[in-house]
């Protein structure tokens, strides 16, 4: 995360700006870890009145401000922090209460639809791959439908880091096509979006 401190008639001493750094990075670590910068502003007016304006922006689509005003340099941008502290918090907490509620609601559906093997688990592993594929229409573990998003990518990854899942499908907020985002095996994410395929074989028909 770029951290950028300015100072408006005010000179900002190292020991300032290594303390602002170091506390914008660890808000950073601690709720997403994957902003994409800070602004801070510190500046000081005739009544020796401090003030402290932080703006940060996480992915591409989420943003967070707060200001604070203290008659002691730190204790204004601290306070500024907490404030946006709390924010982060709220947003998260609202994220992972709305990933709760959808894999309780897919749980229970699981629950309505499952189906049943039509042979014990034992004979399965027993069957030849002709009679396997007499039984692959019987291979249905369960079923459910679940409402899809609309997101941006930025969005679909910040919540698939939140949730803990495999992989989130979505409807793409800029054009309106279905796409997935999942973790890979080497950890990074990856991404799907069938507009740019279907695009692609219209370009070579």
């Amino acid at each position: 995360m770029k951290v950028t401190i300015h100072g408006h008639h005010l000179d900002i001493g190292d020991a300032l700006r290594t303390h602002i750094s170091d506390k914008m990075s660890a808000l950073n670590e601690k709720y997403f870890n994957h902003a994409v910068n800070a602004t801070v502003t510190m500046s000081k007016d005739p009544r020796s009145l401090y003030k402290s304006h932080i703006s940060m922006t996480i992915g591409h689509d989420i943003h967070v401000q707060a200001t604070a005003s203290e008659h002691e340099v730190y204790a204004t941008f601290d306070q500024a922090a907490e404030k946006v502290a709390k924010q982060l918090r709220r947003y998260k907490r609202k994220i992972r209460e709305h990933n709760e509620q959808k894999e309780s609601a897919a749980r229970q559906q699981a629950q309505e639809y499952t189906l049943g093997f039509s042979v014990a688990d034992e004979q399965l592993d027993q069957l030849t791959d002709a009679e396997l594929d007499d039984h692959s229409e019987a291979i249905v573990v369960a079923e459910m439908t679940t409402n899809i998003q609309t997101l941006t990518v930025s969005d679909a990854v910040m919540r698939l880091t939140l949730s803990g899942n495999n992989a989130i499908m979505f409807r793409n907020a800029s054009h309106g096509e279905i796409n997935m985002v999942y973790r890979r095996q080497d950890g990074n994410i990856g991404w799907v979006d069938p507009k740019d395929v279907l695009a692609t074989k219209n370009k070579v028909a």
